[in-house]
């Protein structure tokens, strides 16, 4: 992300130039894609994504602004209907996000991140090392528990607080925070507004986060620390030079008081408690997949009202970031065009002719492309127009693996760049009114690039060893997407089976498409008899197992058939 700049910073003439430029920009390119590969509506998304990027990077106070005029284009090009922008906009993202800053709103009311700071600094035997890395760890989960953007301005008032009676630079100190920060982030869906899109999008769990993301987070997180403190050793080295000082003159690094803390962190604990359950509710209750994770943080947001009703109307106005709530909506819903019109078949398709079928070559693709794409631009945009692309490339490849290579892309991404992240900026906002030396554009770059590549580098080879022993969710493949190449991913296919035969003492179904056209034809083979699932030809049903074949080839696929349930009658 980038800072909050302000209109009267850019002359006249600046604004008209970068104006300029966006809109030859994006409409060029949505010619280009119009005249090429894409129809009309194709291109007008395209275009209008487009600018909603450039718009951030060129005019950052103004990009609500350009997503309203991007969203009437859309509308009126009839690119985008008010049914399609309802059912794009994300809403259950949003409240989600208002819950969740509610309740940190009474976290902080309630001294809970004041005691995180307590214990840090009262913490025994403290060293330059000790300090940084504990501080680094506990930067990391709270933006798990909580949201980077927190965890960053309570974590910074403590180095400030430190390094000002140490006479220390706190530039060091801030930049490993906030790059561990970023990194922890990835850890759970509440740590950055694109771990709940993604989670949403990819029908991902609380316990689905925790099992397979937190682990790797945990890995790059301590890669990342043992670089960084190899490279400000001497920082660090200086840190217990002036920690001595101060204690031999019998002086404390810092005044230690006691903070009620316990109703926030009952508050905390219950929030996080009611967000990990969410599974096991909604299949005791019957509710769809993360229904109840959306509302959880409602939940505790309507009960922190009811208690605290004095500071009810400050928790909504003021604690809540409507302005970056509804360029989120705006965002997603422009996203979705991409979907609607079909732009993510285009873009899938060639991410498949460029790195094949394979997740090997796909994990590292999406890893290193949404890395360098969130490292300079907003890693919600990057996310908003990935993941219709992720859908179908999980046609026919194991969806998991792919999902956390685009999350750790996009929130290790943002540790490349001073721009590359919320918490980047706002820790670089309170460093401008600290420090007397500021950290330049290329000083954080050769620092955050190193960090980022090793970081990736363990979730790559994480992703690697994991994914096999990921779970597959079934997708549904139609005939018309047949063309692609399947390695036993499982799929669900509306088809009718046409023929039963025997060949070479074994079952055999011959499927072909529903609308009673004889091509193409899936060649099914039971692991059950066929005679337990109520099948004869001409028949239509739910055909579920693991497809294999390269339709890129003209290979006719293999259904290694599980289960068929006749149209009209319940799974």
């Amino acid at each position: 992300m980038h800072g909050e700049e302000s209109s009267a910073a850019m002359s006249p003439k600046m604004m008209l130039s970068r104006f300029a430029i966006l809109l030859l920009v994006s409409i060029g390119v949505g010619v280009a894609g119009g005249t090429t590969v894409l129809e009309a509506h194709q291109a007008t998304a395209v275009g209008v994504f487009l600018a909603i990027i450039m718009g951030t990077l060129f005019f950052w106070s103004f990009r609500l602004a350009i997503a309203f005029l991007g969203l009437a284009v859309l509308i009126c090009t009839n690119s985008l209907s008010v049914a399609q922008f309802v059912q794009s906009s994300a809403l259950e993202v949003i409240l989600f996000l208002v819950g969740m800053m509610i309740v940190v709103g009474a976290l902080r009311d309630l001294g809970f991140f004041t005691w995180v700071v307590q214990l840090i600094v009262s913490m025994p035997n403290i060293s330059g090392k000790k300090f940084i890395a504990v501080t680094a760890v506990a930067s990391a989960l709270l933006a798990c528990a909580v949201d980077e953007v927190t965890s960053i301005i309570f974590i910074s008032t403590l180095i400030f607080q430190v390094c000002d009676r140490l006479k220390l630079n706190p530039t060091p100190y801030i930049l490993i925070a906030v790059l561990a920060t970023n990194v922890g982030s990835a850890g759970t869906m509440m740590g950055n507004p694109v771990g709940i899109y993604i989670g949403t999008k990819g029908g991902l769990t609380f316990g689905d986060f925790m099992l397979w993301s937190f682990p790797l987070m945990l890995l790059a997180l301590a890669v990342t620390i043992a670089f960084l403190l190899y490279c400000y050793r001497k920082d660090l080295r200086q840190f217990d030079i002036n920690l001595q000082e101060r204690l031999s003159r019998n002086l404390s690094l810092a005044p230690v008081v006691e903070v009620p803390y316990k109703r926030g962190l009952a508050l905390l604990i219950f929030t996080i408690f009611a967000i990990a359950s969410h599974h096991q509710l909604e299949t005791l209750l019957g509710l769809g997949r993360n229904s109840v994770l959306l509302i959880a943080p409602l939940v505790c947001a309507g009960l922190v009202m009811i208690l605290r009703p004095e500071r009810a109307r400050h928790y909504v106005e003021r604690e809540v970031d409507w302005w970056t709530l509804l360029f989120f909506m705006l965002l997603f819903a422009i996203a979705g065009t991409l979907e609607h019109t079909h732009v993510d078949r285009v873009m899938a398709d060639y991410f498949t002719q460029v790195c094949g079928g394979s997740p090997a070559i796909l994990i590292p693709f999406i890893l290193v492309t949404s890395a360098i794409g969130s490292a300079f631009v907003d890693n919600v945009i990057f996310v908003a127009a990935f993941c219709p692309v992720i859908e179908q490339l999980s046609v026919s490849v194991k969806a998991f693996p792919l999902w956390w290579a685009l999350l750790f892309g996009a929130c290790i991404g943002g540790n490349i760049t001073m721009i590359g992240s919320t918490a980047n900026i706002v820790a670089l906002g309170m460093l401008e009114k600290k420090a007397p030396h500021q950290m330049g554009f290329f000083a954080w770059l050769k620092v955050g690039a190193v960090s980022a590549l090793l970081a990736c580098g363990v979730v790559w080879i994480g992703l690697t060893l994991t994914s096999p022993l990921m779970p597959d969710r079934p997708s549904k493949v139609g005939f018309d997407q047949l063309e692609k190449r399947f390695e036993n991913k499982l799929v669900e296919i509306d088809a009718i089976c046409a023929a039963i035969n025997q060949v070479d003492g074994r079952e055999e179904i011959r499927l072909t498409p529903p609308d009673g056209e004889s091509e193409p034809v899936i060649v099914a083979i039971p692991e059950v008899p066929v005679a337990k699932m109520e099948l004869a030809p001409g028949k239509r049903a739910i055909f579920r197992g693991l497809l294999t074949g390269d339709g890129t080839q003209g290979e006719a696929p293999t259904l290694r058939l599980q289960a068929a349930t006749p149209v009209g009658k319940s799974k």
